[in-house]
């Protein structure tokens, strides 16, 4: 799949190739058929999309950005947007599966050694395993620097100690990426980042917080009891880790943009059906200027927010040195759109949205915390602006 669409180098220009509208139709087929019929559902129980893990990972789509020398896809970063866009369509939860999988693989693949990567890429790959992503701490979310977990050599191991929160498919994945402090006298450069396995000796996760969105893809405090992990799980070198969870960011938030246009898109095509089957006043709603410029600004935002997303991914791809503003400029614009759309879905579906029996109030809760995790979007213009300043 790597090569397949078209790049400018100074401007960051792209054009999808046909092979992206393979990908699209394909996972639009999967999220509709085997997806979708389950989204209220997952959110209602509240419980883990299996069916959507069965079927993307039969698919293959479940973790496309794993090299081809680990025996994955070797996508590039627009096709993993794609998929997770189009997951995100039907099921946010869902489309967490592939975006939490790359979140959690992706500084191993950056930084890890080759011993490693053969360790814990293929399972994943393979759809054996799942992957996640373990920065945050209660008193350590945007200060991430600040955390107070610890990891120290004994022998040939490492033991950690420490709680992290907010861990996105805890519980479901058998490995977490773990940042934790080697040096806690060296600040950033004293954190280390590491691959924990769910059977780890010392491991445990926590119950799931209970939340306004994404219902089905749990959220846990996960355990670090005196956790014993072999030395060779260290991810790069010791006091490296803060710098590729930075990196990892930069890579992964332009995926949360990708769910953000998802939730976005499929808001609007409910609500654009809707606008052109209900009656008031003796004739359609969408015959209502009022109503048609809502529409069309819904429409105008969710593209803008799109191009962004695949301008970012590009950038991506090619390790350009502006990816950071670019992806964090994708994240902020995607998901502030995300949750205007899914506002004024609500809004055109009057009463009927407020209710269960449309997805659109599904669709706001979801949007909420694009708009919050991988990065407030406080935080994120704060990175926007240093890059700008630099």
């Amino acid at each position: 799949m790597k090569g397949c669409y078209a790049v400018d180098a100074s401007f960051g220009i792209y054009r999808l190739a046909e092979e992206h509208g393979y990908v699209r139709d394909a996972v639009r087929e999967i999220a509709e058929g085997a997806i979708a019929p389950y989204a209220a559902e997952v959110d209602d129980k509240p419980r883990f999309p299996a069916e959507a893990r069965e079927a993307l990972t039969n698919a293959g789509f479940h973790a496309v950005h794993v090299p081809k020398e680990y025996d994955g896809e070797g996508a590039d970063a627009i096709t993993g947007a794609i998929v997770v866009e189009e997951v995100a369509r039907v099921c946010a939860s869902s489309s967490l599966i592939p975006a939490v999988n790359k979140l959690g693989s992706t500084p191993v693949i950056l930084s890890g050694s080759d011993e490693l990567k053969r360790e814990v890429l293929p399972p994943l790959a393979r759809g054996e395993a799942m992957f996640s992503y373990a920065l945050s701490e209660r008193e350590a979310g945007s200060d991430a620097a600040s955390m107070s977990t610890r990891a120290v050599r004994d022998g040939d191991h490492w033991v950690l100690n420490g709680t992290k929160a907010w861990i996105t498919n805890s519980g479901v994945s058998t490995y977490y990426t773990v940042m934790a402090k080697t040096d806690p006298s060296a600040g950033s450069r004293g954190i280390s980042a590491f691959v924990v396995h769910k059977d780890d000796p010392g491991f445990s996760v926590g119950a799931p917080e209970r939340k306004l969105g994404i219902k089905g893809s749990p959220t846990c405090e996960i355990y670090f009891e005196n956790c014993t992990i072999p030395l060779h799980r260290i991810v790069g070198e010791p006091g490296t880790g803060f710098a590729t969870a930075m990196r990892t960011l930069d890579h992964t938030r332009l995926a949360i943009g990708a769910q953000a246009v998802g939730i976005a898109q499929g808001a609007f095509e409910v609500a654009r059906d809707y606008v052109k089957q209900r009656k008031q006043f003796g004739r359609p709603i969408a015959d209502f200027q009022s109503l048609q410029f809502m529409l069309a600004d819904m429409a105008l935002k969710i593209e803008a927010a799109r191009q962004m997303v695949y301008v970012a991914a590009a950038k991506a791809e090619r390790n350009e040195p502006d990816l950071t503003f670019y992806s964090a400029s994708a994240k902020v614009l995607a998901s502030d759109t995300a949750m205007s759309v899914t506002t004024d879905a609500v809004q055109l579906l009057g009463g009927a949205g407020y209710t269960k029996d449309f997805p659109v109030e599904r669709m706001m809760r979801d949007a909420k915390i694009t708009q919050i995790y991988e990065g407030t979007n406080q935080i994120n213009r704060i990175v926007m602006a240093r890059q700008l300043l630099k």
